[in-house]
Protein backbone atom coordinates (compact mmCIF):
# COMPACT_ATOMS: atom_id res chain seq x y z
CA UNK A 1 0.00 0.00 0.00
CA UNK A 2 1.46 3.45 -1.03
CA UNK A 3 2.30 5.33 1.95
CA UNK A 4 1.38 8.95 -0.02
CA UNK A 5 -1.90 10.34 0.92
CA UNK A 6 -3.19 11.17 -2.15
CA UNK A 7 -2.79 7.62 -3.45
CA UNK A 8 -4.96 5.87 -0.91
CA UNK A 9 -8.06 5.77 -2.85
CA UNK A 10 -6.06 5.04 -6.12
CA UNK A 11 -6.34 1.96 -7.67
CA UNK A 12 -3.60 0.09 -10.03
CA UNK A 13 -4.41 -1.24 -13.06
CA UNK A 14 -4.85 -5.28 -13.44
CA UNK A 15 -4.83 -7.36 -15.97
CA UNK A 16 -6.91 -10.77 -15.78
CA UNK A 17 -4.40 -13.94 -17.02
CA UNK A 18 -7.13 -16.69 -16.97
CA UNK A 19 -10.60 -17.58 -15.14
CA UNK A 20 -11.25 -20.68 -13.36
CA UNK A 21 -14.41 -22.00 -12.24
CA UNK A 22 -15.14 -23.00 -8.83
CA UNK A 23 -18.36 -23.79 -7.80
CA UNK A 24 -21.62 -22.37 -8.68
CA UNK A 25 -21.54 -18.83 -8.47
CA UNK A 26 -17.62 -18.68 -7.42
CA UNK A 27 -14.64 -18.41 -9.77
CA UNK A 28 -11.41 -17.52 -9.08
CA UNK A 29 -9.33 -14.99 -11.15
CA UNK A 30 -5.74 -14.73 -11.84
CA UNK A 31 -4.26 -11.29 -12.43
CA UNK A 32 -1.00 -9.64 -12.33
CA UNK A 33 -0.13 -5.84 -12.13
CA UNK A 34 0.99 -4.20 -15.02
CA UNK A 35 3.65 -2.46 -13.55
CA UNK A 36 5.86 -5.18 -12.20
CA UNK A 37 7.14 -2.73 -9.29
CA UNK A 38 3.76 -2.52 -7.93
CA UNK A 39 3.19 -6.37 -8.12
CA UNK A 40 6.40 -6.83 -6.30
CA UNK A 41 5.53 -4.47 -3.43
CA UNK A 42 1.43 -6.12 -3.56
CA UNK A 43 3.33 -9.28 -2.82
CA UNK A 44 4.54 -8.58 0.67
CA UNK A 45 1.15 -8.76 1.81
CA UNK A 46 -0.10 -11.15 4.84
CA UNK A 47 -2.36 -14.40 5.01
CA UNK A 48 -5.74 -12.25 5.99
CA UNK A 49 -5.23 -9.49 4.22
CA UNK A 50 -7.57 -8.27 1.45
CA UNK A 51 -7.75 -5.97 -1.23
CA UNK A 52 -10.30 -3.42 -3.13
CA UNK A 53 -11.39 -4.44 -6.59
CA UNK A 54 -12.72 -1.65 -9.12
CA UNK A 55 -14.44 -2.26 -12.27
CA UNK A 56 -14.25 0.73 -14.24
CA UNK A 57 -17.55 2.62 -14.23
CA UNK A 58 -19.64 0.23 -12.07
CA UNK A 59 -18.04 0.29 -8.72
CA UNK A 60 -15.75 -0.88 -6.17
CA UNK A 61 -15.92 -3.64 -3.55
CA UNK A 62 -13.25 -5.68 -1.08
CA UNK A 63 -12.10 -9.14 -1.65
CA UNK A 64 -10.13 -11.73 0.61
CA UNK A 65 -6.83 -12.84 -0.45
CA UNK A 66 -6.64 -16.82 -1.35
CA UNK A 67 -3.23 -16.76 -2.19
CA UNK A 68 -0.23 -17.11 -0.09
CA UNK A 69 2.56 -14.76 -0.28
CA UNK A 70 4.96 -17.52 -0.85
CA UNK A 71 2.93 -18.59 -4.28
CA UNK A 72 4.00 -17.00 -7.73
CA UNK A 73 0.34 -16.09 -8.40
CA UNK A 74 -1.99 -13.25 -6.94
CA UNK A 75 -5.66 -13.83 -7.56
CA UNK A 76 -8.85 -13.56 -6.22
CA UNK A 77 -11.99 -16.24 -5.42
CA UNK A 78 -14.90 -14.31 -5.99
CA UNK A 79 -18.96 -15.10 -5.64
CA UNK A 80 -21.28 -13.39 -7.60
CA UNK A 81 -23.71 -10.99 -5.35
CA UNK A 82 -24.56 -7.92 -6.77
CA UNK A 83 -23.16 -5.64 -10.07
CA UNK A 84 -19.63 -5.39 -9.33
CA UNK A 85 -18.81 -9.05 -8.80
CA UNK A 86 -20.94 -9.49 -11.52
CA UNK A 87 -19.17 -7.11 -13.83
CA UNK A 88 -15.77 -9.05 -12.95
CA UNK A 89 -17.12 -12.19 -13.59
CA UNK A 90 -17.85 -11.12 -17.09
CA UNK A 91 -14.50 -9.61 -18.00
CA UNK A 92 -12.32 -12.31 -20.24
CA UNK A 93 -8.37 -12.90 -20.15
CA UNK A 94 -6.45 -9.38 -21.09
CA UNK A 95 -9.09 -7.15 -19.81
CA UNK A 96 -8.27 -4.98 -17.05
CA UNK A 97 -9.52 -3.83 -14.02
CA UNK A 98 -8.42 -2.15 -11.00
CA UNK A 99 -6.61 -3.16 -7.43
CA UNK A 100 -5.61 -0.96 -3.64
CA UNK A 101 -4.47 -2.66 -1.38
CA UNK A 102 -3.20 -5.03 0.40
CA UNK A 103 -5.61 -3.36 3.84
CA UNK A 104 -6.00 -4.61 7.23
CA UNK A 105 -4.11 -6.33 9.93
CA UNK A 106 -3.88 -10.12 8.83
CA UNK A 107 -3.23 -13.23 10.71
CA UNK A 108 -0.23 -12.80 12.67
CA UNK A 109 1.45 -16.26 11.42
CA UNK A 110 4.63 -15.67 13.12
CA UNK A 111 2.98 -15.53 16.95
CA UNK A 112 1.86 -18.61 16.21
CA UNK A 113 5.08 -20.28 16.04
CA UNK A 114 5.77 -23.72 17.72
CA UNK A 115 1.64 -24.03 18.54
CA UNK A 116 -0.65 -26.09 16.83
CA UNK A 117 -2.83 -24.82 14.09
CA UNK A 118 -6.28 -26.06 13.13
CA UNK A 119 -8.46 -24.91 10.56
CA UNK A 120 -12.13 -24.93 10.50
CA UNK A 121 -13.93 -23.81 7.26
CA UNK A 122 -17.41 -24.30 6.03
CA UNK A 123 -18.39 -23.48 2.31
CA UNK A 124 -16.79 -20.16 1.00
CA UNK A 125 -15.18 -19.73 3.87
CA UNK A 126 -12.52 -21.62 3.07
CA UNK A 127 -11.18 -18.50 0.84
CA UNK A 128 -9.99 -16.51 3.76
CA UNK A 129 -8.29 -19.31 5.37
CA UNK A 130 -6.82 -21.18 2.43
CA UNK A 131 -3.59 -17.84 2.31
CA UNK A 132 -2.89 -19.65 5.88
CA UNK A 133 -3.20 -23.19 5.30
CA UNK A 134 -0.67 -22.67 2.26
CA UNK A 135 1.68 -19.85 4.26
CA UNK A 136 1.58 -22.64 7.59
CA UNK A 137 2.78 -25.44 4.71
CA UNK A 138 5.12 -23.47 3.10
CA UNK A 139 6.86 -22.87 6.67
CA UNK A 140 6.22 -26.30 8.16
CA UNK A 141 8.71 -26.60 10.58
CA UNK A 142 7.86 -23.66 12.86
CA UNK A 143 4.61 -24.73 13.32
CA UNK A 144 3.32 -28.05 15.54
CA UNK A 145 0.28 -30.36 14.78
CA UNK A 146 -1.58 -29.04 11.72
CA UNK A 147 -5.19 -30.15 11.08
CA UNK A 148 -7.89 -29.19 8.73
CA UNK A 149 -11.49 -29.46 9.03
CA UNK A 150 -13.71 -28.18 5.40
CA UNK A 151 -17.10 -28.71 5.26
CA UNK A 152 -20.26 -27.46 2.50
CA UNK A 153 -23.62 -28.65 1.93
CA UNK A 154 -22.73 -31.40 -1.61
CA UNK A 155 -19.68 -32.65 -2.79
CA UNK A 156 -20.40 -29.79 -5.54
CA UNK A 157 -19.95 -26.71 -3.40
CA UNK A 158 -16.55 -27.89 -2.24
CA UNK A 159 -13.50 -25.34 -2.80
CA UNK A 160 -10.58 -25.75 -4.08
CA UNK A 161 -10.58 -29.62 -5.08
CA UNK A 162 -7.18 -29.83 -6.32
CA UNK A 163 -5.76 -27.94 -2.65
CA UNK A 164 -8.45 -30.60 -1.03
CA UNK A 165 -6.68 -33.17 -2.72
CA UNK A 166 -3.05 -32.47 -2.12
CA UNK A 167 -3.85 -31.38 1.17
CA UNK A 168 -5.67 -34.83 2.01
CA UNK A 169 -2.33 -36.30 0.36
CA UNK A 170 0.65 -34.15 1.92
CA UNK A 171 2.85 -34.94 4.63
CA UNK A 172 2.41 -33.77 8.04
CA UNK A 173 -1.17 -32.48 7.32
CA UNK A 174 -4.66 -34.07 8.39
CA UNK A 175 -7.25 -33.01 5.82
CA UNK A 176 -11.06 -34.13 7.32
CA UNK A 177 -14.05 -33.55 4.63
CA UNK A 178 -17.32 -33.57 5.27
CA UNK A 179 -20.95 -32.71 3.52
CA UNK A 180 -24.04 -32.17 4.78
CA UNK A 181 -26.09 -34.05 2.07
CA UNK A 182 -23.82 -36.91 0.03
CA UNK A 183 -24.49 -37.90 -3.36
CA UNK A 184 -23.74 -41.73 -4.79
CA UNK A 185 -20.33 -40.46 -5.80
CA UNK A 186 -19.32 -39.41 -2.05
CA UNK A 187 -17.32 -42.19 -0.45
CA UNK A 188 -16.19 -39.95 2.63
CA UNK A 189 -17.76 -38.23 6.10
CA UNK A 190 -21.49 -36.94 6.22
CA UNK A 191 -22.53 -34.53 8.69
CA UNK A 192 -21.54 -30.93 10.06
CA UNK A 193 -18.16 -29.77 10.26
CA UNK A 194 -18.34 -29.61 14.02
CA UNK A 195 -18.90 -33.55 13.67
CA UNK A 196 -15.65 -34.28 12.33
CA UNK A 197 -14.36 -33.51 15.62
CA UNK A 198 -15.60 -36.95 17.25
CA UNK A 199 -14.12 -38.81 14.34
CA UNK A 200 -11.64 -41.72 15.50
CA UNK A 201 -8.39 -40.36 15.46
CA UNK A 202 -8.94 -36.29 16.34
CA UNK A 203 -7.28 -35.12 19.09
CA UNK A 204 -6.65 -31.13 19.78
CA UNK A 205 -5.11 -29.97 22.65
CA UNK A 206 -6.75 -26.34 23.11
CA UNK A 207 -3.61 -25.34 25.56
CA UNK A 208 -1.35 -25.33 22.60
CA UNK A 209 -3.65 -24.79 19.50
CA UNK A 210 -4.83 -21.89 17.72
CA UNK A 211 -7.89 -21.95 16.12
CA UNK A 212 -8.72 -20.83 12.45
CA UNK A 213 -12.98 -20.63 11.70
CA UNK A 214 -14.44 -18.81 8.87
CA UNK A 215 -17.73 -20.23 7.69
CA UNK A 216 -21.62 -19.09 7.59
CA UNK A 217 -22.83 -17.83 10.95
CA UNK A 218 -25.06 -20.75 11.72
CA UNK A 219 -21.61 -22.86 10.98
CA UNK A 220 -19.78 -20.72 13.43
CA UNK A 221 -21.97 -20.40 16.48
CA UNK A 222 -21.74 -24.12 16.47
CA UNK A 223 -17.85 -24.55 16.22
CA UNK A 224 -17.61 -21.99 18.28
CA UNK A 225 -19.32 -23.70 20.79
CA UNK A 226 -17.44 -27.25 19.99
CA UNK A 227 -14.52 -25.67 20.25
CA UNK A 228 -15.14 -23.89 23.81
CA UNK A 229 -16.81 -27.04 24.77
CA UNK A 230 -13.64 -28.71 24.60
CA UNK A 231 -11.48 -26.03 26.40
CA UNK A 232 -10.40 -23.36 24.08
CA UNK A 233 -10.18 -19.78 25.26
CA UNK A 234 -11.54 -17.38 23.47
CA UNK A 235 -8.18 -15.56 22.70
CA UNK A 236 -6.75 -18.80 20.78
CA UNK A 237 -10.10 -18.73 18.33
CA UNK A 238 -9.28 -16.38 15.68
CA UNK A 239 -11.64 -15.37 12.50
CA UNK A 240 -12.14 -13.00 10.34
CA UNK A 241 -15.41 -10.63 10.25
CA UNK A 242 -17.20 -9.52 6.82
CA UNK A 243 -18.32 -5.88 6.79
CA UNK A 244 -19.23 -3.58 3.57
CA UNK A 245 -15.41 -1.53 3.73
CA UNK A 246 -15.98 1.28 0.97
CA UNK A 247 -12.64 3.07 1.71
CA UNK A 248 -10.24 0.20 3.10
CA UNK A 249 -8.72 2.96 5.12
CA UNK A 250 -10.59 4.03 8.15
CA UNK A 251 -11.96 7.06 6.51
CA UNK A 252 -15.66 6.48 5.27
CA UNK A 253 -16.83 4.71 8.98
CA UNK A 254 -19.13 2.05 6.82
CA UNK A 255 -17.45 -0.88 8.50
CA UNK A 256 -17.49 0.64 12.11
CA UNK A 257 -18.16 -1.83 14.86
CA UNK A 258 -18.24 -0.28 18.35
CA UNK A 259 -14.95 1.05 18.84
CA UNK A 260 -12.95 -0.97 16.18
CA UNK A 261 -12.92 -0.05 11.67
CA UNK A 262 -13.08 -3.66 10.75
CA UNK A 263 -10.92 -2.39 7.76
CA UNK A 264 -7.86 -1.33 9.54
CA UNK A 265 -8.49 -3.14 13.22
CA UNK A 266 -9.79 -6.28 11.23
CA UNK A 267 -10.51 -8.23 9.17
CA UNK A 268 -8.53 -10.58 11.40
CA UNK A 269 -10.04 -10.30 15.06
CA UNK A 270 -9.39 -12.93 17.91
CA UNK A 271 -13.07 -14.24 19.74
CA UNK A 272 -12.16 -12.29 22.42
CA UNK A 273 -11.65 -9.04 20.71
CA UNK A 274 -15.20 -10.10 18.78
CA UNK A 275 -16.59 -10.42 22.00
CA UNK A 276 -15.83 -7.56 22.91
CA UNK A 277 -16.91 -5.66 19.72
CA UNK A 278 -20.59 -6.75 20.89
CA UNK A 279 -20.45 -8.89 17.99
CA UNK A 280 -23.72 -11.42 18.04
CA UNK A 281 -22.72 -14.63 17.33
Amino acid sequence: MSSRPDQLYLPKLAVLDRVVDEIAEVRTFYWHFEDPAEQAAFKRFKPGQFAQVSLFGIGEFPASLPPSPTEDETFFTIRTVGSCTSALHALKPGDQFGVRGPYGNGFPMDAYAGRDLVFVAGGIGLIPLRSCIIYAMAHREQYGRIQIFYGAKSPTELMYLSDLKQWEKAAGIECHLTVDRADPSWQGHTGVVGSLFKQDGVNLDPAKTTAFVCGPPIMFRFVIQDLKGMGFEDHNIVSTLERYMKCGVGKCGHCCIGVAYVCVDGPVFTFEQIRKLGEEI
